[in-house]
């Protein structure tokens, strides 16, 4: 867990981070200071609690989605204090009327509407994916084969529903099974030795290291479709055969190349770094 502060409009929003739940958690007083103009610690703390009473009031459950954290305070100590992850944060900000909150709601709006946009042209997700990696100052080799690993993921996702694996909790465990198979380490582990925290894994690999997990979903989707899985026991041994296939590839290649593969690089050191 780690403590830290962001930065909004010149104030200090003290924030948490939660490295098992891999959630920012934000100190609500401290947002709420910064959208109302509000310098006094307990003016702002008496503005969050009448707000609070009124959510409560109204049967909103924004109020118990917030959660008590010890963070540091004025004077040096640490004491307890409400804080929201991102989504309860910006319900939030929603319900203040406040200049300052304008923008939010304003990319809130927006956000909305290219959300259901894409629903009805899912063509849109990938370009909207597209000019964001090009703004990140990705190659376009990067992004082609970023693009193409998205392909290679969705037909191994397919693959698995069709075998019943069920979405979220099993999809997670069968992924880090391919990960640790290939990669000798499990996907958090990966994400740590890379510095990440919600970022997306595979938005951080490099071409080399895109290629070989490319490979291993590729593989276990071809095994699956041989092998024709019944249980999930099964498809985390198919799983694990298909990272394997890769980690042959890997090994080989820092074999011949005396160099490891796993990077803890955010990028390629060939493309333009990104912050």
């Amino acid at each position: 867990m780690v403590d830290a502060l962001a930065i909004f409009e010149g104030k200090q929003i003290r924030r948490h981070w939660d490295d098992a739940r891999e959630l920012w958690y934000f100190s609500v007083i401290d947002v709420v200071s910064a959208l109302t103009g509000q310098e006094d610690f307990q003016l702002a703390r008496n503005y969050w609690k009448v707000m609070k009473n009124r959510l409560f009031a109204e049967g909103s459950e924004t109020v118990t989605k917030c959660n008590r954290l010890k963070l540091l305070a004025a004077d040096g100590k640490k004491r307890f204090t409400d804080c929201a992850d991102t989504e309860t944060m910006f319900r939030i900000i929603q319900s203040i009327p406040s200049k300052y909150a304008e923008p939010f709601k304003l990319w809130l709006a927006r956000v909305g509407y290219e959300r259901v946009e894409e629903s009805v042209d899912p063509e849109r997700t990938i370009r909207r994916a597209l000019s964001t990696y090009k703004r990140q100052g990705r190659s376009d080799d990067w992004i082609n084969m970023r693009l193409k690993s998205i392909e290679v993921r969705k037909d191994l996702t397919d693959e698995w529903e069709n075998r019943g694996v069920k979405n979220g909790k099993e999809f997670a465990i069968l992924t880090d099974d391919i990960t640790f198979a290939w990669a000798g380490i499990t996907t958090k582990t990966y994400k740590n030795y890379k510095g990440l925290r919600k970022e997306n894994l595979r938005d951080n690999m490099t071409n080399l290291e895109l290629v070989l997990n490319m490979l291993a979903e590729e593989s276990t989707k071809v095994i699956s479709k041989k092998v024709e899985p019944v249980t999930f026991k099964e498809n985390r041994q198919v799983a694990k055969k298909g990272g394997g296939v890769a980690k042959a590839a890997r090994i080989e290649l820092e074999e011949k190349t005396g160099k490891p593969v796993i990077s803890p690089s955010k990028y390629d050191p060939s493309q333009k770094k990104i912050e």
